[in-house]
């Protein structure tokens, strides 16, 4: 079965779409306050099926995160009381504890890791301003962390190009239906 060669297609042909940046910049930007599909997903075949763009994939992804990051903080210091039960009911409770006390750890530091943690960056965001942290730094951190992912993510990308979007191509639906086997065994473990 094609399921995953034919996907793989699509979202190539997704990624060389005219308004794909547009889809890209608001996808970052709500990820970073409340949605919860990462960039990630988009920066990375658009820098494949676009290597010479990667740099400009990348920026872009970065100062709509960071600003959607603004967004998040200010969630935190004005409106956590209407947010918090939508963190229990999403399971990203705990998260938000984790994270909150990551900045009572280690503040600055708590954000630019953030970036490569797997606990959504959005948690981060907001529980950065419920415990007030300071924004110029929160600014600063969260450039330099959400900048050196989406730069990594962009050039590794644009360093394969052509030649790996092909062999990609070639294997992804070996590489998919490995990817479900190991779900449906990580599952059957940890259920």
């Amino acid at each position: 079965m094609k399921i995953f060669s034919t996907l793989y297609v699509k979202a190539m042909n997704w990624a060389r779409h005219p308004k794909a940046p547009w889809f890209l910049g608001g996808l970052s930007f709500a990820e970073s306050s409340f949605f919860p599909v990462p960039p990630d997903v988009m920066l990375a075949p658009m820098s494949l099926a676009k290597p010479k763009k990667a740099w400009y994939y990348a920026s872009l992804t970065t100062v709509t995160s960071v600003l959607g990051g603004i967004l998040g903080y200010f969630i935190g210091v004005f409106a956590f009381d209407v947010i918090e039960p939508i963190l229990h009911d999403h399971g990203y409770y705990e998260r938000y504890e984790m994270a909150k006390s990551w900045f009572e750890s280690w503040g600055f530091w708590a954000i630019f890791l953030a970036g490569f943690s797997p606990i959504p960056y959005k948690v981060f965001t907001i529980a950065s301003g419920v415990v007030g942290m300071a924004f110029l730094p929160f600014v600063i951190a969260s450039l330099v962390g959400r900048g050196l992912r989406f730069f990594m993510v962009a050039g590794l990308m644009a360093w394969g190009g052509e030649p790996m979007e092909k062999k990609l191509h070639k294997y992804m639906d070996i590489i998919g239906w490995i990817l479900v086997g190991l779900v449906i065994v990580l599952w059957l473990v940890y259920r």
